[in-house]
């Protein structure tokens, strides 16, 4: 095993049952428990990978990529010390202010 596998500070953020996957298929995976700050930075770059795989995604896909996004968005929301119902509660005042996107409207500047 390389030294960047067993370093702190490489790897990525995976989801919390994957090291028992892995192991299931004969495997022994290599982890530490991130700190807080590390936590966060590797949150922010996980959206980042979620987010670009959605991107990619077919529609049947899709809905799983998405669902890992939300998946990422919760976790960041809860490291913020924000729950479900309280990112909810301030989704609906923007949407109540501002709008939402449904209405599909592209903005193509100012006359």
């Amino acid at each position: 095993m390389s030294n960047a596998e067993t370093t702190p500070g490489a790897g990525k953020l995976v989801r919390d049952r994957i090291p028992e996957v892995i192991r299931n298929d004969g495997a022994d995976p290599v982890t530490y428990i991130a700190g807080p700050d590390e936590y966060r930075a590797r949150l922010r770059e996980k959206l980042r990978e979620e987010v670009a795989e959605f991107l990619e995604a077919d529609d049947v896909s899709a809905p799983g990529e998405l669902a890992d996004v939300a998946e990422v968005l919760l976790a960041l929301a809860a490291d913020l010390g924000i729950n479900r119902e309280q990112l909810e509660a301030i989704r609906v005042a923007k949407a109540s202010e501002r709008g939402g996107v449904a209405g599909r409207i592209v903005w193509t500047g100012n006359r």
